[in-house]
């Protein structure tokens, strides 16, 4: 098998016309298409959905499902916040602190920049409550050769001891 991308990528939201408002107007996405059904095709449930899809870039996809007949969403408590997020790459850091202070103006809090080492990111919340990550590349060609290196090292420590091992270190020391 070869896998050629990610087709899509869902998420719960819960006013399907104001995420696509959300995402379209803060982060330029594309409405792309809905879907609604009063049946669930893969296990024939009576639970209307509307499914919404948006162009991320690349060909890449998000969509969400509003589902009226379900308890109100909540996240994973028993995970960490700052876990659990979808992650968008942008142009540049000029691009990254631009988009910050648009969201800012917009009345949305945003964390950051953060320097992760190889790309630089800020965080906010979409109203449905999911964390947003946009993050601008700046690791070398050289950089993620040597991250490569030692990913499989760094995997098999950390399986047989569960504490972080110090092969790349170096992207939040210096």
């Amino acid at each position: 098998m070869s896998l050629k991308r990610i087709h899509h990528v869902a998420y719960r939201c819960n006013d399907a016309k104001e995420t696509v408002t959300f995402y379209r107007t803060h982060l330029g996405m594309r409405f792309k298409l809905a879907i609604a059904e009063d049946r669930v095709p893969s296990t024939g449930e009576d639970d209307p959905y509307m499914h919404v899809f948006l162009e991320a870039g690349a060909g890449n996809v998000l969509a969400f499902f509003e589902l009226p007949n379900s308890p109100p969403m909540d996240r994973d408590r028993a995970t960490p916040e700052w876990v659990q997020h979808i992650a968008f790459e942008v142009d540049s850091f000029d691009e990254l602190l631009a988009t910050k202070a648009r969201l800012e103006s917009a009345g949305i809090d945003v964390l950051g920049p953060v320097n992760h080492g190889i790309f630089d990111s800020i965080y906010f919340f979409d109203p449905n409550g999911h964390r947003l990550e946009l993050a601008a590349n700046k690791g070398t060609d050289e950089d993620l050769a040597r991250l490569q290196a030692v990913a499989d090292d760094m995997l098999e420590e950390w399986s047989r001891t569960r504490r972080a091992p110090r092969h790349a270190a170096w992207l939040h020391e210096s």
